[in-house]
């Protein structure tokens, strides 16, 4: 006699509201997730990156003026949102880049077992914002 397995529950209509909240991603999820996030922020957020480049390697007086930003601000916009918004960029850089070397690892010995998956989805959130945690001590001049 085969023994019965209860019915698993069928999902027809997924109320956004009600069912979504209370779905649990795994810690692998929300690294896939989040790396598609920060290559997202970092594509939207080249304008800045290109503008930081030239403003600080043109020459002595924009490097100066560069700098001075993050203290008074540029035009409307204050300072601090100025270092918000690139410490922001500071961890969508290294959270792509160590999500990155993760799928390389994963790629290079084949390893795409649940165990691994999540032990370097861990180490992945812990390097990026541990990094991330370091930068933004030395942008906000804690160091």
């Amino acid at each position: 006699m085969t023994p019965i397995r209860p019915a698993r529950p069928e999902f027809r209509n997924i109320n956004a509201f009600k069912d979504l909240t209370t779905y649990r991603l795994p810690v692998a999820g929300w690294v896939s997730i989040l790396h598609r996030v920060s290559g997202g922020l970092l594509f939207l957020l080249l304008p800045l990156v290109v503008w930081m480049m030239d403003a600080s390697l043109s020459s002595e007086i924009s490097y100066g003026a560069f700098t001075a930003a993050f203290d008074a601000g540029v035009g409307f916009v204050p300072g601090w949102f100025l270092k918000l918004v690139c410490l922001a960029l500071i961890w969508a850089y290294l959270h792509h880049f160590c999500a990155g070397v993760r799928h390389l690892i994963m790629d290079a010995t084949h390893k795409v077992d649940k165990a691994f998956g999540r032990s370097s989805a861990i180490a992945t959130l812990v390097a990026s914002l541990g990094l991330t945690a370091v930068l933004g001590a030395k942008l906000f001049g804690l160091y």
